[in-house]
């Protein structure tokens, strides 16, 4: 009996043939809307979702999995992605030589006028920078590759990679060099645990820091904490 349009569509949109592959284009290449340097609108997620529905493809299948308590997934991702960025601005970037002074966002240093649009932008890149290259690539690499170790090793280091190249027109190499570790991080825990929520919140602290740190002007006294 043949498939409903609906079921043949569906199909079609989970698949690697013209229209899986037009719809992966379509989310990459949109990605989000600027204003200046900061993400205003994640279009990009937006069609991610859209996708999930379309395609008839499980919440789960790209990490959008219910935490068994929101209490401690919140404070995990929040001292976690706050703690990670300390690590990365003391002892982490220090090592690889990158500069202290982060002067493609040097701009938001006591920048009273941006708060409310710098907050906004760090809360729109955690929800949708983890969809994508966590929950929907992942999902779309597993469907090619396969789901085993090696599989995955090779899918956390494709998207790691891919995240930091991301971050190159804005940022250069420090902010590639910081990106990719942070993709590391990030993929691997989403390998392991299948679960985008509590990497959301993590991502979103860890810029949410990075903004702090660079408004109140301190990160010359924050990246010589260990390294003088």
């Amino acid at each position: 009996m043949a498939m409903p349009d609906d079921d043949r569509f569906a199909s079609a949109l989970r698949g690697f043939g013209p229209v899986g592959i037009l719809a992966m284009l379509s989310i990459f290449l949109t990605g989000n809307v600027f204003a200046g340097d900061m993400v205003v609108l994640p279009v990009g997620a937006a069609l991610i979702l859209l996708w999930r529905w379309r395609s008839h493809t499980p919440w789960s299948a790209i990490g959008y999995v219910r935490p068994r308590n929101w209490t401690i997934t919140i404070a995990s991702g929040i001292i976690c992605g706050v703690a990670f960025k300390l690590l990365m601005k003391t002892m982490v970037m220090p090592l690889l030589g990158a500069p202290v002074v982060n002067h493609a966002y040097h701009f938001l240093a006591g920048n009273r006028a941006l708060i409310p649009a710098a907050i906004w932008a760090m809360l729109v890149a955690g929800f949708a920078e983890e969809t994508a290259f966590h929950g929907f690539l992942f999902e779309r690499m597993e469907k090619f590759f396969g789901s085993g170790i090696p599989a995955k090793t090779s899918i956390v280091l494709l998207t790691s990679v891919w995240f930091g190249l991301e971050h190159y027109t804005v940022q250069g190499l420090p902010g590639v060099e910081q990106a990719t570790i942070t993709g590391l991080v990030f993929g691997s825990i989403f390998a392991v645990t299948g679960r985008l929520f509590v990497l959301m919140i993590a991502h979103a602290s860890f810029d949410l820091t990075a903004y702090a740190i660079i408004y109140f002007d301190l990160e010359s006294r924050v990246g010589h904490l260990v390294f003088r």
